[in-house]
């Protein structure tokens, strides 16, 4: 992923809570999310674990590692509801029409082909579905992706909206981050 580091688990959550965030998006016990560019789960796991038992997790990632060691997590931990994917976000899509809410944990801006993520993402999410695009601001700053690479809240936006999507709200999480809710736009007879 453009060559920059992951960071330890306990030093993420200081500037990023995935509970408060999912709360924020309204994940509520036995909903479905589609956690794109999962990982090794840092995201999926607190996901998995407010969906709860009636709910599921499907994690799409290429790293073959990293969706082993959330494999491991989710099973040392007790979690059923975890499915997960290696592929392309461009061109895995695990189910059609089923998901409450597709994620996005800082990635829009790592994949080839943005648009066709989020084409893929609407055909993931129920009609009435929540987009949730978290994502690195435009700002030079120490960590995360290259400032090159970095989407603007308004080019995440615009990507998002171009895809077929109604933006729901664009709000700051701490100073690093920004959250685009969206849902699809209904399709007009």
């Amino acid at each position: 992923m453009h060559g920059y580091k992951s960071w330890p688990e306990d030093d993420r959550r200081k500037t990023q809570d995935p509970e408060a965030i999912f709360s924020e998006v309204g994940l509520r016990p036995g909903m479905t999310v589609v956690d794109i560019g999962c990982g090794q789960g840092y995201f999926a796991i607190p996901a998995a674990k407010m969906a709860g038992k009636d709910g599921m997790v499907y994690g799409i990632d290429i790293d073959e590692e990293g969706i082993e060691t959330l494999k491991d997590r989710a099973s040392r931990e007790g979690l059923d509801n975890v499915k997960t994917f290696i592929g392309s976000a461009e061109t895995t899509v695990p189910c059609e029409g089923c998901a409450d809410i597709v994620f996005l944990g800082i990635c829009l801006h790592d994949f080839e082909d943005p648009s066709q993520v989020l084409n893929n993402a609407k055909r993931m999410l129920k009609p009435s579905g929540t987009l949730a695009d978290l994502d690195w601001k435009k700002l030079h700053m120490e960590g995360g992706p290259p400032y090159k690479i970095r989407f603007s809240e308004a080019k995440a936006a615009k990507l998002i909206t171009d895809a077929g999507f109604a933006i729901r709200s664009v709000e700051d999480i701490g100073a690093r981050y920004y959250l685009v809710l969206a849902r699809a736009k209904p399709v007009k007879p």
